[in-house]
């Protein structure tokens, strides 16, 4: 493991516990253990992860190959792993420019893996707060022309912002500074039932950053004043699906999501 103190790893962390759930190594047994328990109370947490992983690389595809935009703004990007966004775009479009940002030590110990690229295209890392839209901003037009249409994507990340009327915010303000022909692709996790939010709340009781479930009308806020790609906000799982590398869809999945296209 590449993740070495003075991380805490006593306390379970959001990305590496993801990143268990998705099959990976990044991790401790503090995470193990914490994923685990949530998966004995929401036994479908395992699949909402792969889901939100494979909505990603549909994504990504459509908006680098149909609609023909060359940059992406991954905003919380969590630790690495297979087909990272700028390896999905620029494998349609090799031009493709990539900014990655995140704000956590442990994501920055890791993003070297992010920094690969095309020799056509670009990537760079961004160590800002989701909360600091212009700072994100800034250092991202130093990669990217944000005078021209670039997709911006948020995958399970503004649950980490407790006030619902913030994360709109921040969402707001980022397309607000994109062109007209910018797409948001945007997915997020929403209670499906009581289990589900027992293991979100005994999640939170380890002592764990919180991650906040929302309602579908929540979900479907993101995307005001957007025009929302057909099928919709939707389980994710249903958005353009394709046969997944993960097997049949979940019966039932705890996250919403969609692409929209600001006019």
């Amino acid at each position: 493991m590449a993740d070495d103190p003075p991380f805490d790893t006593g306390v379970p962390h959001s990305a590496r516990v993801w990143n268990y759930w998705l099959g990976g190594k990044d991790n401790y047994p503090v995470d193990q253990e914490a994923g685990d328990k949530y998966r004995a109370v929401f036994p479908g947490i395992v699949d909402v992860a792969r889901a939100a992983r494979h909505f990603l690389a549909r994504a990504v595809r459509h908006l680098a190959g149909e609609v023909a935009i060359w940059q992406f703004l991954d905003v919380g990007t969590g630790l690495p792993t297979v087909d990272n966004t700028h390896e999905l775009a620029q494998r349609v479009a090799p031009e493709s420019r990539v900014v990655y940002v995140d704000n956590d030590p442990l994501v920055l110990l890791h993003a070297r893996a992010l920094l690969t690229s095309t020799p056509q295209g670009a990537t760079d890392y961004v160590d800002a707060d989701m909360r600091d839209p212009d700072a994100i901003l800034a250092a991202a037009s130093r990669t990217l022309d944000l005078s021209r249409p670039t997709a911006l994507t948020m995958i399970g990340v503004l649950g980490h912002v407790e006030d619902h009327a913030e994360a709109r915010s921040i969402v707001g303000r980022l397309m607000a500074a994109l062109p007209s022909g910018s797409h948001l692709a945007l997915a997020d996790s929403v209670v499906t039932d009581a289990s589900h939010r027992a293991a979100a709340d005994g999640y939170t009781s380890t002592g764990a950053v919180p991650y906040l479930l929302r309602t579908p009308e929540e979900i479907a806020a993101y995307f005001d004043g957007l025009e929302v790609l057909e099928p919709g906000v939707v389980p994710i799982s249903r958005w353009r699906p394709e046969p997944s590398p993960f097997g049949s869809p979940p019966a039932a999945e705890g996250t919403l999501g969609g692409v929209a296209r600001k006019r």
